[in-house]
């Protein structure tokens, strides 16, 4: 089993897929997803471009579907709600089809939508990604941060270093894909007692807690509390694992 862990979609390989990839937007898209599903939702289909996602919810009747729309940090008019997890109660998602379109986890989505099995990961959900690795043996696995606008982010990398030193413990043959895995890892078990500090520290962190999200810090920021794993049925939808 060899990872690999990119910063950004933007440096993963031009050519080739894994057998899996993990897409991580801890700030707070995969967060939002995981939470979502867990809450009953029937599914989440992610995009890119907003134009798109209000024309393939417009097929969806009314009380089925959630638009959630955020660039910035902040809610995209139009939308039903933003990219707050907070927002994913069981009376709001229960039977619904959350559409999604985010200013990097949607991004980060569709650039390894062509991989064998793609997972979306976060800190919430951590056990439950190790887990299905564990399980099902891939034998290339790329975890991939969605950064900010293309540029490294520490909340997206400190969860990659989570899952990775996880994946190792439990399985002693794991192999280092890449030099970004050890910096993972070591970012990981440095600030594993404080991830909340630690985001305080980021740059999307600090622009959230500028728009008042000190609540979704703090959710995202908890480890192995969310059993909800979003695995890809197929290009762009994603359901809860059973």
């Amino acid at each position: 089993m060899k990872i690999s862990v990119f910063h950004t979609p933007e440096l993963t390989p031009t050519e080739g897929f894994p057998d899996c990839a993990i897409a991580i937007d801890v700030l707070r898209a995969t967060s939002t997803m995981a939470t979502a599903l867990a809450a009953g939702a029937e599914a989440v289909q992610v995009f890119s471009d907003m134009n798109q996602l209000m024309q393939t919810s417009e097929q969806w009747a009314p009380d089925k579907r959630l638009r959630a729309g955020e660039r910035g940090g902040a809610t995209v008019p139009g939308c039903d709600m933003g990219n707050s997890p907070l927002d994913c109660t069981p009376d709001r998602m229960g039977g619904k089809r959350l559409f999604i379109s985010t200013t990097n986890g949607t991004r980060c989505l569709e650039r390894v939508q062509a991989a064998k099995i793609v997972l979306a990961g976060s800190l919430i959900n951590r056990a439950a990604v190790v887990s299905y690795i564990l399980k099902h043996q891939p034998e290339t696995i790329w975890i991939v941060g969605s950064g900010w606008e293309g540029s490294y982010s520490l909340e997206d990398t400190v969860c990659a270093g989570a899952i990775a030193h996880s994946l190792s413990v439990h399985h002693p043959e794991v192999a280092e894909g890449n030099d970004e895995v050890v910096g993972a890892i070591a970012l990981y078990t440095q600030w594993q007692n404080d991830l909340l500090g630690l985001i305080h520290h980021a740059s999307h962190g600090q622009r959230l807690l500028r728009l008042d999200c000190h609540d979704d810090l703090k959710y995202c920021t908890q480890i192995d509390t969310l059993d909800a794993l979003p695995i890809q049925r197929e290009p762009g939808v994603l359901v809860k694992y059973q």
